[in-house]
């Protein structure tokens, strides 16, 4: 803040020392600051009468205490420029450049006429040159107005700083020697304006940069929140699919079974009763493990964080896996399908989910090959181990395919392949039947339980 007394005139800075020290005082243009609020725009009405009441009080304490001794101007030119301080502050929001030249000129012109009024002008000055700073939506603008301003203020002062010294000439115990009292006072008066410039430009581009930050953080706050719907909807859909995909399995593959096992006691329910009711009880046990499985599944959909798939190596809720394909293939031979089962190399662990969605696969191809082969069809299923992967491949005999249309079951077996890091071979065989094959890496792998109850199983 610049401070006078009757043997002192206003001093402004250097330009040198408007230059922030940050990004070479320039600024990118990509953002420009919003209108202000109507908080704000209320907020600079409070300012500018808190600037107008200093500014009178200060005159009229100035007026008294005689700060510019007999070259001192009137008080009523002081109460005019307290007007001309504090009314264009109301606006610095609005017009910072505009408000920051006006104020400025008022008080080049005060000091030179001596009106009895030095701090509250100096407040005022700092605040305009900070706006411009800090809310001007031209950068571009904002540096030349305030370079300008300082360069203006600093020409004045080396000139009032010249005739000052001409003017006490003649007065040898002030100028006098290498660090007189009148060079000591130029430079106490020059180190002050670098600050009060230097501070002014400095802070009000500081001030720009927080509310681009701010408005950056807000920017991004808002594309994480669409993100995390977006990722909401996805987990939606993906759950759908997921639990479609598993009820599709479920339902599909049970009630082939059954089907195929009442259109059996029917053709021999008038002549075979026993083997009818072995029928008929295969398909109440077909209902059973269907509804068995159905109950697993909705436990784990009721379950907090329960999930149905084994997507992404989360846990399945499930409970096959590759224990279970002896069972499968037993119950596939018991209803019309005779099928072999193979396992072919040293047995490794494998994830479970890679087991669950193995099985699914193969329960899969067996029910196309019960509903599609025809009679007198055979199907084989392989389960084979090497060092890195497991190959599951079932194929059947029959009838010869043509290039089958895709359907939901095809479409799960797919996306249980995907699922598992693995990739899948479906279609038919040139000597007729199908084939599908499907090979899912397990090297370093999170496992979840063993393949060994598969070994139990098959001894």
């Amino acid at each position: 803040m610049l401070v006078k007394s009757k043997h002192q005139i206003p001093r402004e800075a250097d330009a040198a020392a408007s230059a922030p020290a940050y990004r070479g005082g320039v600024i990118d243009d990509a953002y420009v600051r919003p209108v202000p609020t109507a908080r704000e725009l209320r907020t600079d009405l409070v300012l500018a009468g808190v600037i107008l009441v200093g500014a009178v009080l200060s005159a009229a304490l100035s007026a008294i205490a005689g700060i510019y001794g007999d070259e001192q101007g009137p008080l009523w030119q002081a109460v005019i420029y307290a007007f001309v301080l504090a009314v264009p502050l109301a606006l610095r929001r609005r017009l910072p450049a505009t408000v920051a030249v006006v104020v400025c000129t008022a008080y080049f012109a005060a000091a030179t006429l001596r009106v009895p009024e030095l701090y509250v002008g100096n407040i005022a000055m700092f605040i305009a040159l900070y706006t411009v700073g800090a809310w001007s939506r031209s950068r571009h603008r904002a540096m030349i107005v305030r370079v300008a301003i300082i360069i203006g203020m600093f020409t004045w002062l080396i000139i009032s700083m010249y005739t000052e010294a001409i003017a006490k000439a003649d007065e040898a115990d002030v100028i006098a020697g290498a660090m007189s009292p009148y060079v000591a006072g130029a430079l106490l008066s020059v180190l002050t304006n670098l600050l009060y410039f230097g501070g002014a430009y400095y802070f009000g581009d500081r001030s720009w940069l927080a509310a681009r930050q701010r408005a950056t953080l807000e920017q991004r706050t808002a594309e994480l929140e669409r993100e995390r719907e977006v990722t909401a909807a996805q987990a939606v859909a993906l759950d759908r699919v997921r639990i479609a995909r598993e009820l599709h399995d479920v339902v599909a593959h049970h009630v082939s079974v059954m089907g195929v096992q009442a259109g059996a006691a029917g053709a021999v329910i008038a002549t075979d009763r026993d083997a009818a009711r072995d029928l008929l009880g295969g398909i109440e046990g077909s209902a059973r493990e269907a509804i068995d499985e159905l109950h697993q599944l909705l436990d784990t959909l009721r379950a907090p964080g329960g999930t149905v798939g084994g997507d992404a190596g989360e846990p399945s809720g499930s409970t096959v896996g590759l224990e279970g394909l002896p069972a499968l293939v037993a119950a596939s031979d018991a209803t019309g399908l005779p099928t072999a089962f193979a396992v072919v190399g040293a047995e490794a662990p494998v994830p479970r989910v890679t087991q669950v969605n193995l099985y699914r696969i193969a329960q899969e191809a067996l029910t196309n090959a019960r509903r599609h082969a025809g009679p007198g069809a055979r199907a084989d299923v392989r389960l084979r181990y090497d060092a890195s992967a497991v190959e599951l491949e079932v194929v059947n005999t029959g009838r010869a395919v043509p290039e089958p249309r895709p359907g939901l079951g095809q479409l799960g077996m797919r996306e249980r392949a995907t699922a598992s890091g693995g990739r899948i071979e479906i279609g038919p065989r040139e000597r007729g039947g199908f084939r599908v094959r499907v090979s899912v890496p397990i090297a370093g792998a999170s496992l979840g339980s063993p393949a060994s109850p598969l070994a139990e199983a098959t001894r």
